[in-house]
């Protein structure tokens, strides 16, 4: 199978197929230098960029997202790399013509509340008291706005969306279940089934112990979770693989803290339990609990796709 094969197996809980290795993707691969040398154009480098030089940065970004995908084995490309939708989809359509449909290609595409930050945490919150009902005209009009781009996106060639809203801490949700299910879920649902009407597939990340909310979380009937954040309060990737293994493809397990300050025999065990636990049935993703940080030890990353070799193949 292609690498988009074998991620379509995965998000449909399609049973495995013998011989074949557990897809890996991450929806960030942040050392790129440390591993080819050098770096995506972001930022600056855009402003102004028109015509050839334009061409160039998104000609220079697909070339060196495909040698990451095909470097890593790759099954899902997530780009953001670029500064706006358009050259997102010129950065796809330049990979299209690299390398076929040999992979899934994602970009955000959330649009609920998530976990505000420090700047506005205090109105934010004041907000689901005071001003309920705009609150969830809000999420409506929010909604609306994603899925009217989601069209865009997928007729410009995207397959699909990762939606990155977190939702919790590492002890449990911002906000309690019941206001969840009052301003979160039911926009959440109505967010995915927009864009899996459209044909998209739908990845919706979220670290931290989402124990509390997950019953919800899998009613609205995501392809995929990510990034199952073990080192979160009761967060066993176990459990979670018993109780939802046949309803949602499952995304990570390998707690990114441990690659950082973790012995590598840890390192070892932590990839050994989620690929023993995740794997059987089918319907998992391996993956790190976030990203593969800027600032993590290449070869810590590499030995996460060293035990894949030994341990991630079905039988």
């Amino acid at each position: 199978m292609t690498p988009k094969q074998q991620a379509l197996h995965a998000l449909e809980l399609k049973p495995p197929i013998s011989g074949a290795l557990v897809p890996t993707f991450e929806l960030e691969f942040q050392l790129t230098r440390e591993l080819l040398g050098r770096d995506y154009h972001a930022g600056a480098e855009w402003q102004g960029a028109t015509g050839a030089a334009r061409e160039r940065l998104v000609r220079d970004n697909a070339e060196l997202k495909v040698e990451v995908a095909r470097r890593l084995d790759y099954c899902v490309l997530m780009e953001n790399s670029a500064p706006d939708d358009a050259a997102r989809l010129e950065i796809v359509q330049a990979i299209r013509d690299l390398s076929g449909d040999d992979y899934l290609h994602v970009c955000h595409g959330d649009a609920t509340y998530g976990i505000p930050n420090g700047a506005d945490m205090v109105d934010a919150a004041l907000a689901y008291f005071e001003q309920p009902d705009e609150m969830k005209r809000n999420a409506d009009r929010m909604v609306d706005a994603a899925l009217a781009r989601g069209r865009r996106m997928l007729d410009g060639g995207m397959d699909g969306f990762a939606l990155c809203a977190d939702y919790c801490l590492n002890t449990g949700p911002f906000l309690r279940p019941e206001m969840f299910a009052e301003f979160v879920t039911p926009y959440l649902a109505r967010l995915i089934a927009g864009y899996r009407e459209m044909g998209a597939y739908v990845i919706k990340h979220t670290d931290g112990n989402l124990m509390p909310i997950l019953d919800q979380l899998v009613s609205c009937k995501p392809h995929a979770l990510h990034s199952i954040d073990i080192q979160a309060v009761d967060m066993d990737f176990r459990v979670i693989k018993e109780r939802y293994g046949d309803q949602v493809c499952l995304i990570g397990g390998v707690q990114c803290s441990l690659l950082q300050t973790g012995t590598e025999d840890e390192i070892r065990e932590n990839c050994r339990y989620v690929l023993e636990h995740g794997m059987p049935g089918g319907g998992y993703i391996y993956s790190t609990t976030n990203v593969a940080f800027k600032g993590l030890p290449l070869e810590r990353y590499m030995l996460v796709l060293e035990m894949r070799e030994k341990q991630g193949r079905y039988l």
